[in-house]
């Protein structure tokens, strides 16, 4: 099948096979090379040639045409950090921090994530697949061509399992590809609060076993925080993932400077996502090692938190990935042109800072640079054709109405 993409207004995040990167760092994340109107031609599913309008071989024959009408075309949306799956929503939590309660408050008295493992462990698989694949179309709609997805609202075996099968479910639709994460260590059950010892037990001896061998996942995470994991709790479940061949992946420095960050580069996890807590001492541990920062602006503004310091790590030489941190309680958007927005107007990104941070950082975040993230030939066409607009700063700027025309993945 031989797709041809014409009248592109412009083709952005253009590289040669010989320079394209893996990741970007510090002062390369403002680069953003592009080709102004352009064509592209994809050839079963791969990036196939691209270049000037004027060089295109009046000859050239596809199997369809689409015509941009000046639309650009760009490596679509990767989410790497969401909680599709889930039961329903938290909207009274909403009101009770209206109310001036504080995250932490809510958590404390059986809200948050204890509220949404009650409820999903009353809903039955088929329910949670229905909701999570409408909403997965949802998100791509909104231009989101990857996506990582993490349990962690099951909090006991049978639970944490049925929301995995779940995504492994979802992952058969072929929407688009997903990642899936462990979380089981995400908050301890009622039952477990005064014996962490015999939930971390759980989730060693029972549940990363079972997903092991079902082949449910390919990471593990841990909310290392105050008040939920600490770090040598979390380390213990992290080398018991590993044993069973799952990557990590940490929850850190949310709240508090929490020791996440140190605990995740111990274990050379692929990330570490939040990061609103950070100082000196976890940039130089970041810049000693091979851990993607993952900064989720959404969560910061739905919580009224700090932003995190995307500008102290980008120009320490750090990369930065962007993800929306989807969930019912503290980020219910999975919406990635408000993130990048929300990068740029809170966190002084630039726009192609941003959108490297969606894109091929965000790929390097799943491991998949190598084949997503930039537009090269050779790579997967996992692409975003926007409405015919100027200029790639309009999709930040005009963050109340999406400007995605279609996804092609």
């Amino acid at each position: 099948m031989r797709i041809l993409i014409t009248n592109i207004k412009k083709l952005l995040h253009t590289y040669t096979k010989d320079n394209s990167p893996l990741v970007l760092k510090g002062a390369a994340m403002n680069q953003l090379p592009s080709i102004e109107n352009a064509y592209l031609i994809i050839e079963n599913d791969v990036i196939h040639a691209y270049g000037a309008m004027g060089n295109l071989n009046t000859e050239q024959t596809a199997d369809k045409t689409i015509d941009a009408k000046q639309g650009i075309v760009m490596p679509a949306w990767i989410d790497s950090h969401t909680h599709l799956v889930h039961a329903a929503t938290r909207e009274e939590e909403f009101a009770m921090r209206i109310a001036g309660v504080s995250y932490e408050e809510i958590a404390a008295k059986g809200g948050g994530i204890l509220n949404s493992a009650a409820k999903l462990q009353a809903t039955s698989e088929d329910d949670l697949f229905d909701k999570s694949l409408a909403r997965l179309y949802a998100a791509k709609n909104l231009g989101t061509g990857i996506i990582e997805i993490k349990s962690g609202y099951g909090l006991s075996v049978d639970a944490e399992i049925k929301m995995l099968r779940v995504i492994k479910r979802l992952q058969a639709e072929k929407v688009m590809p997903i990642k899936a994460t462990f979380l089981g260590a995400h908050a301890y059950p009622v039952e477990f609060k005064n014996n962490h010892q015999g939930y971390i037990d759980m989730i060693c001896k029972k549940m990363i076993p079972q997903i092991a061998a079902e082949g449910l996942a390919e990471y593990i995470d841990a909310f290392c925080e105050r008040g939920f994991f600490s770090v040598e709790e979390t380390s213990a479940i992290l080398e018991c993932g590993i044993a069973h061949g799952l990557k990590p992946k940490i929850h850190a420095n949310q709240l508090h400077n929490s020791g996440g960050v140190q605990c995740g580069v111990k274990y050379n996890a692929i990330s570490v996502d939040h990061l609103e807590s950070m100082d000196t001492p976890e940039v130089e541990c970041l810049l000693q090692s091979n851990t993607m920062p993952v900064l989720l602006p959404g969560a910061a503004f739905f919580l009224a938190m700090h932003y995190q310091p995307a500008r102290m790590l980008i120009d320490a030489g750090l990369p930065v990935a962007l993800a929306s941190d989807y969930n019912p309680g503290s980020c219910p958007s999975f919406n990635m042109n408000f993130v990048t927005s929300l990068a740029c107007t809170q966190m002084k990104m630039t726009t192609a800072e941003a959108i490297n941070a969606c894109t091929i950082n965000a790929a390097a975040a799943l491991e998949m640079s190598a084949e997503y993230g930039t537009i090269t030939v050779g790579k997967k066409a996992n692409l975003i054709i926007t409405k015919p607009i100027d200029n790639e700063a309009l999709l930040p700027y005009w963050y109340g109405e999406s400007l995605v025309r279609e996804v092609i993945n």
